[in-house]
């Protein structure tokens, strides 16, 4: 059975008999509950629960139903857990869909808090997106693969900037291991094959970050860098989140390995701040072409770039590779889409791996809705 026929059966379940006999038991469902129900349907959050006690005595019931009702906060947009709670207690047809109907009670913030440590401890989300992109292209090859980072804002303490001297000194010593023939991380990555030894390696300390928006406009911000890969469908494949300050290229090869590890694709497209001979060794290593744009290093380059862009317009020329680079508008479109509308933005959550748990949780959100939207 093909990837479109998979879907269009799940979908006609969920549309034709699981809907129905909810209503009959709940009432009329509102457009978000249906939404929120198809999209736990299609994840199945909590069959990746282990089936032991938690430290705390609590029932594994519990943690089922507290794990549906974090994705409950994503899809209907809850900023706080009190929020979640307070509507959790007035809307019963959210707390059947959740699972917690069976409890004399709702969990209280604490319970949450402490279900949510559980969850990042062992990484629940990362798990349950891997096996549903897994399971959603499976035997299915696609054809373009978008890769690039995007800023994430906390309210977290970041850490202390060095000193222009200690920089200096810092700047000094990566030139003399230079000379000395020492391997610069993108190197180091080429010949590593473990996967989860190049994402250790990458930092992930809050601090600051600099890029330059798609306007041409200098960004700053205070946080983390989220390094996503995005089909043609704007469905996040696979993610990173690293320090702000981390250069987009020093990521890109644990990303396209984290990727080629659940999908199978033709195209690698990346934008200048990637174009490195390592990453496309590596690209094509995999068996995939690297489509990335050509970063000038000196102004006549620059100049030069843009006179051919100029003289390609004139002409109404377009290469092969030119098309298909244009094929990037889904990751800008998912960038919109995550922060808007599944976390993205305001993250109260501090530390590497709550926020990485918590982005974790939009970023599957996100894949369930756009594979839902595929056949509706």
């Amino acid at each position: 059975m093909s990837f479109g026929e998979r879907l269009s059966e799940f979908w006609n379940n969920v549309q034709y008999t699981l809907f129905p006999r909810l209503e009959e038991d709940l009432g009329e469902l509102t457009s978000d509950h249906k939404k929120l129900i198809a999209i736990l349907e299609l994840i199945r959050i909590e069959d990746f629960i282990p089936c032991t006690r938690f430290n705390q005595g609590r029932p594994v019931k519990e943690r089922k139903a507290i794990a549906r009702a974090c994705i409950a906060k994503i899809a209907l947009k809850f900023q706080y857990t009190k929020q979640l709670i307070n509507h959790l207690k007035v809307d019963k047809q959210l707390r059947v869909i959740c699972g917690l109907d069976a409890f004399k009670k709702i969990p209280s913030e604490s319970t949450f808090s402490r279900a949510f440590k559980e969850f990042t401890d062992s990484r629940l989300p990362e798990k349950v997106h891997q096996a549903l992109i897994k399971e959603a292209y499976k035997n299915q090859i696609i054809g373009h693969v978008v890769i690039d980072s995007t800023p994430l804002e906390v309210r977290e303490k970041h850490a202390k900037k060095e000193s222009a001297k200690k920089r200096n000194k810092i700047k000094n010593e990566k030139r003399k291991n230079r000379k000395l023939g020492e391997l610069n991380r993108r190197e180091k990555q080429l010949k590593e094959t473990d996967l989860n030894k190049m994402i250790q390696d990458l930092p992930n300390s809050c601090d600051k970050g600099m890029k330059k928006s798609a306007q041409g406009y200098t960004l700053i911000w205070k946080g983390y860098k989220l390094h996503a890969a995005v089909d043609d469908h704007c469905i996040p494949l696979a993610a990173i989140i690293t320090s702000a300050s981390l250069n987009d290229c020093e990521a890109a090869i644990p990303l396209v390995a984290k990727t080629n590890n659940v999908v199978t694709n033709f195209y690698d497209l990346m934008d200048a701040a990637y174009d490195h001979p390592e990453i496309k060794e590596y690209s094509i290593s995999l068996g995939h072409i690297p489509l990335i744009d050509k970063c000038p290093h000196s102004s006549a380059q620059k100049v030069e770039k843009e006179k051919e862009k100029e003289r390609k317009n004139f002409l109404n020329f377009q290469t092969a590779e030119d098309k298909r680079y244009k094929e990037r508008l889904p990751k800008e479109r998912f960038n919109a889409v995550y922060k808007d509308y599944n976390g993205g933005r305001n993250i109260i959550y501090r530390g590497h791996a709550k926020v990485s748990c918590h982005a974790m949780f939009g970023i599957l959100t996100v894949a369930a809705s756009m594979l839902i939207n595929l056949v509706q």
